[in-house]
């Protein structure tokens, strides 16, 4: 059985993911942020069954001693570990260079001193900034657009220099805009869906005209599981998107359509990113994907769409989960 480190276990994306690796019979150790809750976020939620199958180790990945000592005994990491919202960097920026791209080098140091067989580092779609044409590839530009992108273009470089520079076998993942239950309500959809759930009809939003290319969670899971189970993603970027465009203004109609709820849009300037670093346009090619790691999006096109925010509204329309959300106030 390989033992499989699992950073950033503790959030959106690393939770669905890691209950998905212990389905699979993976052995797995979550790695999650200490806190004197002992609170271990999403994964306090997983099915008993799960849970009985992970081993924690709370930490910091800003510590490299820690972080060392996490490592120690798997074959393979998976590094979530990330600071992602984006209004957040505008003010705090030295708290993300320490997380993204210091958290990261701790990782790559480790991996390479403990000789780890794969690590799969989690890039974003962000660091393509604006597209300059469609549909991104992975040779676009990189764009600093943000304070958050910035960083993450960083750590996507530190991983990649590694694995030219000594040979550790790094594998960088790139998704789009992935949502599902249990995202954050910084996230636009959750921002849409717990409003109008909670009975509001005038939809406080930001910019309504970029587009973004969402991916439902269980195709970015699939994405990481493809690149994990495979060593031809070794020193190689690949975009991990659904290849549909649509506005968000539309999917907010989309919505609450979906929803049966006539709504007005409602412009709030606290939402806005200032003008150059807002991202106008996201839409990902997913042909490397398909050629490297035989992924392709289940929830593609606005049929999968579709889909994917079925299970989406009913998860926040659920009250208990609901609950755990704060509609009327803006999430920074």
């Amino acid at each position: 059985m390989q033992k499989v480190l699992v950073t950033g276990a503790a959030g959106f994306i690393g939770s669905h993911l890691t209950e998905e690796l212990v389905r699979r019979n993976f052995g797995v150790r979550a790695f999650v942020h200490y806190n004197s809750m002992g609170s271990q976020g999403w994964l306090d939620t997983s099915p008993c069954e799960i849970r009985e199958n992970l081993e924690f180790f709370s930490g910091d990945i800003r510590d490299p001693n820690g972080v060392r000592t996490a490592m120690q005994g798997c074959d393979v990491v998976l590094h979530l570990a990330a600071l992602i919202a984006i209004p957040y960097s505008y003010h705090s920026p030295d708290t993300y260079v320490e997380t993204n791209v210091r958290g990261t080098l701790n990782v790559l140091q480790a991996a390479r001193d403990l000789g780890i067989s794969h690590l799969v580092h989690t890039s974003t779609s962000e660091v393509y900034g604006t597209a300059q044409f469609v549909p991104i590839t992975e040779d676009h530009r990189l764009q600093g657009q943000s304070p958050y992108s910035a960083t993450k273009i960083g750590a996507d470089q530190l991983a990649l220099s590694f694995e030219r520079s000594f040979g550790t076998p790094v594998t960088v993942v790139r998704p789009f805009n992935t949502y599902g239950p249990r995202q954050s309500a910084r996230a636009v959809i959750p921002t849409i869906i717990t409003q109008i759930a909670a009975g509001q009809r005038r939809i406080k939003l930001g910019s309504i005209h970029p587009t973004r290319d969402f991916n439902y969670v269980a195709d970015t899971v699939g994405g990481f599981l493809a690149a994990l189970e495979t060593r031809s993603g070794v020193g190689e970027v690949i975009n991990i998107g659904s290849g549909f465009e649509i506005s968000i203004g539309d999917t907010a109609r989309l919505i609450a359509e979906m929803m049966g709820a006539e709504i007005e849009i409602e412009h709030e300037d606290v939402r806005v990113r200032p003008e150059r670093s807002e991202v106008d346009r996201l839409w990902a090619s997913n042909a490397k994907a398909q050629e490297l790691l035989g992924w392709s999006p289940r929830f593609a096109g606005v049929a999968g769409l579709r889909k994917g925010l079925e299970q989406t509204i009913s998860w926040f329309s659920n009250q208990g989960n609901l609950s755990r959300y704060r509609a009327n106030v803006y999430n920074l």
